[in-house]
Formats: structure tokens, C-alpha cells, sequence
């Protein structure tokens, strides 16, 4: 029996080997770097550096790359314009998301807790927290979500999609329970978001069998075949491709597949709801956009009543419940089920625009998303005894944080702007792109509720604004809020509220580079 060496193209997977290298390197500085101080440092700039080689990578792949692009791994994995560019927003937001967390306040807490393996209150983690113990895991844990991601952007088999999934969720299961406060609420996003995302895994996979029952294979392309060499609707490709689609659709949190969204937001670590809000959110649509269009995408018609219904109810139901939240980790979070439902606006008619429309849209959100939690991790509770405690996160607490810290109180309303969609913010140009592909493929009805949604949801993001700058401090409530300006935290503000404005005001060269980039490739014959 003779077995054959399998020639791997590895220079095309430089960018995620980078990745997952740098986050096997950091389980290793775990292991022998003793004090806690110097192996806090030592991860973060490991995990930095890996994040901005991967980027810069990324870009001269791009720049260097000839013909459509290069398959790999027998066709499991394509490198293209398209995935390229999904992978340095991605790396963007790690490396954001890697700042914020190890950010600390004035009095030096982080927002984890300093022992996640013992019982929330314990006695165990008390003296963790006396003894000045932390939990740097978080780093490599943090890469190995960011490198699933980028694996996610740029599979063409389902099995391997699935592979790529579960390298990217289960980290961030973990990350979401280790809340340094409100340990009991981390804990139960946690087992929320594992529960109803192990549920969305078997469904993908159960649509993958179905898949694999009706083509006899899983690669996008042989299946787009077999849909087209099929007369009329074959049921069991038809319950394949639905169930595919649904468990993605999860990851992007849509209803009616959203209801981990809210938990997770509100109990998960704040830099952690920021990094996973960002990018779990792009790299679910790269891996819908890519399915859809490579082999779903003669199933147009079949899958329109799915595609719209969803965007539909998760338009409207984001934004009604958003209205009447008091929490507001938990009013973005029903803000970002509002806005699945505005990416799932740009698939309608699986128009041509959407392949670099949406890049644009999840770049432009993700990046007021970071910005906007990066703000909520300083503005904090305190004490009766002048003790800073977790954030404040009930939206009267935010009442005159216009007078308390103008320019974080600005950078905070510049991000509701754009989550609005505002003009001259990136938002604006990002829900321009999106709706404008769909009305070229003749969704206007969609568009229409898209634009009444938006429009109804800038109120919950007006409130806030007036808040923050037309509404006075409750009398008796002036010490009650204090202002942490942490360093990192706010290089990530000033960064996000930078590329937000930026891109509001001068899109030109990033929508040319994301047109550059919308381009599938099918099959090693491009």
C-alpha cells in the first residue's frame, strides 16, 4: 500500500499560519513565563505584533496576487481578493479588540476576572484577587478566534467550514464567562451562547449531510453542479441548503436565530462584547456571502422567502425591542440584531454589488462598535466611599456625560451617528452601498422597510445623545459616575472615531479596494 505525500501550497495561508502560530507561541508563554506582570506584556505585544504581521501579509498578498486567486488544500480553501479582504477587517478588529483587552482602569482592574476555573464569589476568588493573579489566557484565546475567522472567510467545503466554526466559537464560549463582575450574569451568556451554538452547529451539519446525500459531495462547487444539473427542487437539497444558511445565520445573530445575543452582550466582559460583536459578526457574512454565491446560487428563488422574512423580523424586532432597553450593552445588542437584518437587505436577489458592498457595511460597523464599547469601559460606578466599581451601564447614568468628559460624551455620539446612518459617517456610505445592491436586483420593497427601520431606530440612538448632552445630572447623583480614562482604551476610541469619520468622508479608496476584492473564485480554474 502506497500512500502519497500531499503537496500543500502553504505561502497563500501565510496570514492565518501567522495567526494560529503566534496563539500556539502564547499557550507556551502561559506555561513558562511565572510572574504575571511580565507575562501580561509579553502577550500582548506577541499577540500585537502577530496581528499586525498577518494584516500587512494579507495586504501584499493582495497587491501580489495573479488571477482571481489560488486554491488550496484540494479545494477546501480558496485565498482570493474576496477573502483577503475579509481577513485584514477581521485582523483589524483582533487587533483592537487585543487592546481593549488589556486595558485597566486608574486603579489597575481589568475587566476579567483573576481565576475562571472556581465558583463566581469563592473564596478561592477572593484570595485570586488579593494575591494580584490574571488570567492572560485571554490573549491566546483571542487568536485563536481570530484565526478560525480568517479560516472561516475562505472555506469552499462544508466540512471544513464546520472545523473552522468550532475553532472560532468555542474560545469565545470561554471568553464570554470570564467577567470580572457580574460573574453569575457572565456565566449565564456563557451557557447560553454555548447551548444555542452547539444547536446551530448540529443544524449546519446536519445540512451538510443533507448536502452530501444529494451531491455527493461537500465542496461549494461540486454542489452548485449537482443544483444545477437537478430539473425542478430536490427537497433534500433544498432542507441541506436552509439548514446551512441557518447556522450561519446564528453567527450573525438574526431572527429568529438571535435570542444568545442579548445575554452575551450584557454578561460577556466588555472588550470581549466588543471584539465578538465586530468580528464574529464580518465573518459570519464572509462565510455567508461565500456559500450563497459560490454554491447556493441557483437556489435564488428558493432561498428569497428565508433571505427576506429574516431580514424583515429581525429589522423590526431589533429595533421595537431596542426602544424600551434601560441597559445599554443590552440596547446594542438588539441595535446589532437590527443591523443582521440591514446585511441580510444586500443578499436580496443575491446581487452582484453585495460581494463588496458588505465589506464595506461590517468594516464601518465594526469599527463603531468597538469605539462604542470601548467608551462604555470608562465611563464606571462609584462608590459611596469613592471606589470605582464595573461599568455604568443603565442609560440614566449617562446623563451629563457631556459636561463630565465632552470628548469621550462626542466620540460616543459620533458612533450612534453612524450606527444610524447618519451622512458623512461611514454608517451612511455603508447602508448606501448595501441598499443600493439590493435595489439593483429590484428588492425596493425590502429597501423601503430597511430605510423605515433606520429611521425609527435613530431615536434609541438620539436618546442616548440627548442624555449624554441636553440632560442634566440627577441632584445627589454628581459623584456617582467617574470617568477612567484607561490609555488603551482610548487609542481604541480615538482609532475607531478616526476610521469612522474617515470613511464617512472619504470612501473612494476603500470602496475601490473592496470592488478590487468582489470577485469569487470558483474552482481552481478561476
Amino acid at each position: 500500500m502506497s500512500f502519497t505525500t500531499p503537496e500543500i501550497a502553504w505561502a497563500p495561508l501565510a496570514p492565518v499560519i501567522i495567526v494560529l502560530g503566534a496563539a500556539a507561541v502564547a499557550i507556551l508563554i502561559e506555561s513558562f513565563v511565572r510572574a504575571a506582570q511580565t507575562r501580561r506584556r509579553v502577550q500582548l505585544g506577541v499577540s500585537v505584533v502577530a496581528l499586525l504581521a498577518a494584516a500587512g501579509t494579507a495586504i501584499v498578498q493582495w497587491a501580489g496576487l495573479e488571477g482571481a486567486g489560488t486554491v488550496v488544500l484540494d479545494g477546501m480553501l480558496t485565498v482570493d481578493r474576496q477573502s483577503l479582504a475579509w481577513q485584514v477587517v477581521i485582523l483589524v478588529f483582533g487587533t483592537l479588540g487585543t487592546l481593549l483587552f488589556a486595558a485597566r482602569t486608574r486603579a489597575g482592574e481589568e475587566a476579567f476576572t483573576p481565576l475562571g476555573s472556581v465558583a463566581p464569589g469563592s473564596t478561592e476568588e477572593t484570595l485570586a484577587r488579593r494575591k494580584g493573579m490574571q488570567v492572560t489566557e485571554v490573549f491566546p484565546l483571542a487568536l485563536f478566534a481570530v484565526g478560525g475567522m480568517m479560516l472561516f472567510t475562505s472555506v469552499t467545503d462544508l466540512i471544513f467550514l464546520f472545523v473552522a466554526l468550532e475553532v472560532f466559537s468555542l474560545p469565545l464560549y470561554i471568553l464570554v464567562a470570564l467577567a470580572r463582575r457580574r460573574r453569575f450574569l457572565s456565566h449565564e451568556g456563557a451557557l447560553k451562547y454555548f447551548l444555542l451554538g452547539a444547536f446551530s452547529s448540529a443544524i449546519l451539519l446536519f445540512g451538510a449531510a443533507f448536502l452530501y446525500g444529494a451531491t455527493g459531495s461537500t465542496s461549494y462547487t461540486e454542489i452548485a453542479q449537482g443544483v444545477a444539473s437537478v430539473s425542478g427542487v430536490d427537497g433534500l437539497v433544498l432542507a441541506g441548503a436552509v439548514m446551512v444558511v441557518v447556522g450561519l445565520l446564528f453567527k450573525i445573530g438574526a431572527v429568529p436565530f438571535h435570542s444568545w445575543t442579548p445575554d452575551a452582550y450584557q454578561g460577556a466582559p466588555t472588550p470581549v462584547t466588543a471584539f465578538m460583536a465586530a468580528a464574529t459578526k464580518a465573518a459570519a457574512t464572509a462565510a455567508l456571502l461565500r456559500v450563497v454565491y459560490e454554491a447556493f446560487y441557483g437556489l435564488e428563488w428558493e432561498l428569497s422567502w428565508l433571505i427576506w422574512g429574516v431580514s424583515i423580523a429581525s429589522m423590526l424586532l431589533g429595533t421595537v425591542v431596542a426602544l424600551v432597553q434601560t441597559e445599554l450593552k443590552r440596547m446594542l445588542a438588539y441595535s446589532s440584531v437590527a443591523h443582521a437584518g440591514f446585511i441580510l437587505v444586500a443578499f436580496a436577489g443575491f446581487p452582484d454589488g453585495a460581494l463588496s458592498a458588505l465589506p464595506f457595511y461590517l468594516a464601518s460597523y465594526g469599527l463603531a462598535t468597538l469605539g462604542a464599547f470601548a467608551v462604555i469601559t470608562q465611563v464606571r460606578e462609584k462608590g459611596e466611599d469613592g471606589t470605582v466599581m464595573g461599568e455604568a451601564t443603565r442609560l440614566g447614568q449617562w446623563a451629563g456625560l457631556g459636561k463630565r468628559s465632552p470628548w469621550l460624551a462626542a466620540a460616543m455620539a459620533l458612533f450612534l451617528l453612524s450606527f444610524a446612518g447618519i451622512p458623512l459617517t461611514a454608517g451612511f456610505v455603508g447602508k448606501f452601498v448595501a441598499f443600493a445592491a439590493a435595489i439593483s436586483e429590484g428588492a425596493w420593497p425590502l429597501v423601503l422597510i430597511a430605510v423605515i427601520a433606520s429611521a425609527a431606530a435613530a431615536f434609541f440612538y438620539v436618546r442616548l445623545i440627548v442624555l449624554m448632552f441636553l440632560t442634566d445630572v440627577p441632584e445627589g447623583q454628581e459623584d456617582a459616575v467617574e470617568i477612567d480614562h484607561s490609555p488603551l482604551a482610548r487609542a481604541v476610541v480615538v482609532i475607531a472615531a478616526a476610521a469612522v469619520v474617515l470613511l464617512g468622508v472619504l470612501p473612494g479608496p476603500v470602496l475601490a479596494a473592496f470592488e478590487n476584492a468582489g470577485v469569487l473564485l470558483l474552482g481552481a480554474a478561476g
